[in-house]
């Protein structure tokens, strides 16, 4: 019996994996072709029609060992196979400068993400910012594609959607500009008065920025308590520039307004998510599993688009 719900459990897990790989692959520009290792993978099990040693260990052996040979390469290969199969004019070394928790960066990664670009990423000190002495422009993000510098992540995504889709405008979509704007100018607003709204959550934040960054210890204890309490103050007074009375409120309001621009649709962009989409999913990202998120998610009906974008939006990071 719990051979037998292994063997299905890495099934399932191969599929959801290769899914999740064909939906993100869809919208390239050409379409990518079937991975080589799958015939491979299969022969594995058996040699010349004889059972292979694995078949002594009982009746579900070959199959399971089959069904992890799946599970551990499909994902992998089939990513690196489609990567090396990208047009030429997608960018081949891409460097991305952010804040683990910024809106703005996340943003960009979610366009990445989408769009298959690979890229790595490095963790600035919010403090210090000691890993942006190269550059003029201190903000983040800051993108680095084949050597040119990218800011502003507006700005970033769209320079990168006319060279993916050099036949596509950007503009020509009123209703995904009118959105995009709205992120811009309204939802991303009301993101620090609800993850900075108090101590504890400021806290929880800085927590989660330390644990993704590369900070000594001493850099990590600084950067937690020293970020937290400003931020918490910099939130009291965005809160008041905003008008907002109620950070939850105006969280949960701008979440359902998000969900009735959607409409019947699975995403704003119908059956594919558009730049609308990837734009308030790349912004909600970091505070998905933070208090605020999921408070967000348990009081409005956002939860089922976020994960029809979670299966959307594979990640393209590679190791540094």
């Amino acid at each position: 019996m719990m051979r037998t719900q292994a063997l299905a459990h890495l099934l399932r897990r191969s599929a959801a994996a290769s899914s999740a790989h064909l939906r993100r692959f869809s919208s390239l520009p050409s379409p990518p072709r079937l991975p080589s290792f799958v015939p491979a993978a299969a022969a594995a099990t058996s040699t010349a029609g004889k059972p292979s040693k694995s078949a002594s260990f009982g009746p579900f052996a070959g199959a399971l060992s089959f069904s992890v040979a799946v599970a551990v390469s499909v994902p992998v290969a089939f990513a690196e196979e489609l990567r090396a199969d990208k047009p030429e004019h997608y960018p081949r070394e891409v460097v991305l400068y952010q804040y683990e928790a910024c809106p703005f960066c996340n943003k960009v990664k979610a366009y990445l993400d989408y769009n298959n670009i690979s890229y790595k990423v490095v963790e600035v000190n919010p403090i210090s910012k000691k890993e942006l002495k190269w550059s003029d422009y201190k903000k983040v993000p800051i993108l680095v594609v084949d050597g040119e510098q990218l800011v502003d992540s507006t700005e970033i995504i769209e320079k990168l959607n006319k060279r993916i889709y050099p036949e596509d405008s950007v503009s020509d979509n009123d209703e995904e500009r009118k959105w995009r704007r709205w992120v811009d100018e309204h939802l991303v607003h009301v993101l620090s008065p609800n993850i900075y709204r108090n101590t504890s959550e400021a806290l929880e934040s800085f927590d989660y920025i330390t644990s993704h960054g590369n900070f000594s210890r001493t850099e990590k204890f600084t950067v937690k308590y020293a970020g937290a309490a400003a931020m918490y103050m910099v939130s009291k007074k965005l809160k008041k520039k905003y008008n907002i009375t109620d950070e939850r409120a105006a969280l949960y309001g701008a979440a359902e307004t998000w969900v009735e621009a959607l409409g019947d649709r699975d995403f704003l962009g119908g059956s594919k998510p558009n730049l609308a989409d990837l734009a308030v999913f790349g912004v909600l990202r970091p505070i998905r599993y933070l208090k605020s998120g999921r408070d967000m998610v348990e009081n409005t009906r956002i939860g089922e688009w976020y994960q029809r974008m979670e299966s959307a939006v594979v990640s393209a990071r590679i190791s540094a």
